[in-house]
């Protein structure tokens, strides 16, 4: 049955990655890079300064961090653990597909797909409420993500299970900011 899964994920790769067409290179090329990015993060915190009392910003914004700590040490864990080739280091495939980057380091699961997915699903936790289009800001992670197979470093599964745990990570540390943060935020708040 892995094998399977396995072999689907290689022929989905292969299939996606053929669709790249050249021109778009530098675009999917600059989009895989964290810099690009960077007003993104810009406008989340101050959208977390606009909505919220310095303290509890300050507070939410530190969550997000130990959250993309976390994420990343989990990541880098599974990666080392699993130990699977990138495809751009795959010799069955690697004769096959478009390479725009090669990476040395293992493939499952995808870092940029975890901590993307992780730091937009808090963002919208937190922000659920103050803006409706807050959602909007999951156009980062999914063009982040997709820019990884277009690249050849990453199989769909890598991305799926990074997406999966960067969403289920921003829900537990969202979960765990409520429970033993924000009532005492608010209880000093009162003082």
């Amino acid at each position: 049955m892995l094998d399977k899964i396995l072999q689907w994920d290689r022929d989905a790769f292969v299939y996606l990655n053929s669709l790249g067409i050249e021109q778009y290179d530098t675009f999917w090329s600059t989009v895989t890079k964290f810099p690009p990015w960077i007003p993104l993060f810009a406008l989340i915190i101050i959208l977390f300064f606009i909505k919220f009392p310095k303290r509890e910003a300050i507070a939410m914004i530190l969550t997000l961090l130990v959250m993309v700590l976390f994420v990343g040490t989990l990541t880098d864990l599974t990666k080392n653990v699993v130990a699977r080739l990138r495809p751009n280091n795959d010799e069955e495939i690697n004769t096959l597909i478009r390479i725009l980057r090669s990476p040395s380091g293992f493939s499952f699961f995808s870092g940029h797909a975890s901590s993307s997915f992780s730091v937009i699903t808090i963002t919208v936790l937190f922000l659920r409420r103050k803006f409706k289009w807050v959602y909007l800001f999951y156009f980062w992670p999914i063009l982040f993500a997709m820019s990884r197979v277009y690249v050849g470093v990453h199989f769909p599964i890598d991305l799926i299970v990074g997406a999966l745990v960067g969403m289920i990570s921003a829900w537990l540390f969202y979960r765990l900011y409520g429970v033993l943060i924000s009532p005492y935020l608010k209880l000093n708040h009162r003082v």
